[in-house]
């Protein structure tokens, strides 16, 4: 039996299509978070599937479902209550920058974010630098 394809899959939409799209306050924060994304993976922006901006990709295997693909390293989704981060080596291997970065949530391997107002962009970045530096040593 064949195993079933990921449904979220790398698209050649527009990003800043997509960002234009979004309300004055909400697309302020995410064309900055282009900027802190590009810097911290040194990739270019990607939409994945409808609503997801991603940077970077690696092969992955899922240690339980044994399934594999490719993903995108590190990512966000403007989503109507938070910016949610995807950071795939996991922000919570970075407790003590956590705790420095500000107003947030982490739920499920997800960062979430109200506004990037709340946090420390600085600690944010250093934390996706790390993340992504993980991951490619994974490689």
């Amino acid at each position: 039996m064949a195993k079933a394809k990921l449904k979220t899959q790398v698209t050649e939409a527009s990003v800043e299509k997509f960002l234009g799209a979004l309300d004055e306050f909400r697309r302020a924060d995410c064309f900055a978070l282009v900027k802190i994304l590009q810097r911290a993976t040194k990739a270019r922006p990607k939409m994945w599937g409808t609503s997801i901006v991603g940077f970077g990709d690696y092969r992955y295997k899922s240690e339980r479902s044994g399934r594999e693909g490719d993903w995108f390293m590190a990512g966000f989704s403007p989503r109507k209550k938070d910016l949610v981060l995807y950071l795939m080596a996991g922000a919570q291997r970075e407790p003590a920058l956590m705790k420095k970065l500000g107003k947030h949530k982490v739920g499920g391997g997800c960062l979430y974010i109200r506004q990037l107002a709340d946090v420390d962009t600085k600690v944010l970045e250093e934390i996706i630098v790390r993340c992504t530096r993980r991951l490619k040593s994974q490689a």
